[in-house]
């Protein structure tokens, strides 16, 4: 049974005391001077409380706020204008550099997804998953999609915003003897087209992100930041295995701007969103300090 928002701010609040997690309500960013300027700030993908902005896109958001994220992505705007939104983002103090779009809305709808994108200050545009009828046809499929992400990429363009393609593990099975994940990136224009770098789906497909920042630089403007359990399944960040701060270290080849905290699968997703802030805002004084 869903909780209400009444529970869930009681919830809230037990989850943050109990983690001892009570700096994490103020952004890190305003923390100790004797800190380097914070170059990068915490974010969190929306797709992680789906169940909350379902119900109340508005109260999601300022549990969002609440819990110290600066910035969001959206992956749906849950029956809300984005009027609505771009007011509420405003008054929570909160940013939405980036979201999710379908490819057959992207196909359908590019000119009303920019508009959209402008009213909620968007610079990037991401197409985040691929069904498995959108991808099935072989490494054809990928040379396919590249021409259109292309294409996507320079209507972006034109209207100042940066088109990018969300990856998961399928796109490493090799077919036809290619790797999907390279087609798309050696036949897109790098210009035209940056790469969400999801950390978990890398792991999972055994990928290296060093060998792709060295092959591909600047090509990962956006980070998931996604954490794997010993098991291979979906953990909170900070509590599985993947090494973020080596990933975070090399920002400077890979071209990172925004990193979002994601969990696809939770039971708990207010200590969820609470752990990743804290752990990502601990990533990211690290990496302030050490450059």
């Amino acid at each position: 049974m869903q909780h209400t928002f009444m529970q869930q701010r009681r919830q809230f609040t037990k989850t943050m005391l109990g983690l001892g997690l009570a700096s994490c309500l103020v952004p890190f960013a305003h923390g100790s001077s004797k800190l380097k300027p914070m170059k990068f700030t915490t974010g969190i993908q929306l797709y992680t409380l789906r169940d909350l902005m379902a119900q109340d896109p508005i109260k999601a958001l300022n549990l969002v706020a609440k819990t110290g994220y600066q910035e969001v992505e959206f992956a749906g705007y849950f029956n809300k204008t984005t009027q609505e939104l771009a007011s509420t983002l405003r008054e929570l103090g909160l940013t939405a550099p980036s979201a999710h779009y379908g490819l057959d809305d992207l196909n359908a709808n590019l000119s009303q997804i920019i508009e959209d994108a402008h009213t909620l200050g968007h610079k990037y545009i991401v197409l985040p998953y691929l069904t498995d009828e959108q991808r099935d046809g072989g490494i054809d499929t990928y040379k396919k999609l590249a021409v259109k992400c292309n294409k996507f990429g320079e209507a972006c363009k034109q209207a100042d915003i940066q088109f990018a393609y969300h990856h998961h593990d399928f796109e490493f099975f090799k077919t036809h003897n290619q790797v999907p994940f390279d087609v798309l990136l050696n036949e897109t224009d790098a210009d035209l087209m940056k790469i969400e770098m999801d950390l978990y789906w890398m792991a999972k497909a055994n990928q290296s992100p060093t060998d792709y920042f060295k092959k591909y630089p600047q090509r990962f403007p956006l980070f998931h930041v996604k954490d794997m359990d010993a098991q291979g399944d979906f953990a909170d960040v900070g509590t599985g295995v993947i090494d973020f701060d080596s990933i975070f270290a090399q920002h400077e080849i890979s071209g990172i701007q925004h990193f979002f905290v994601e969990r696809d699968h939770t039971l708990d997703v207010l200590k969820t969103m609470a752990t990743g802030q804290v752990t990502l805002s601990k990533l990211l004084r690290n990496l302030a300090v050490t450059n």
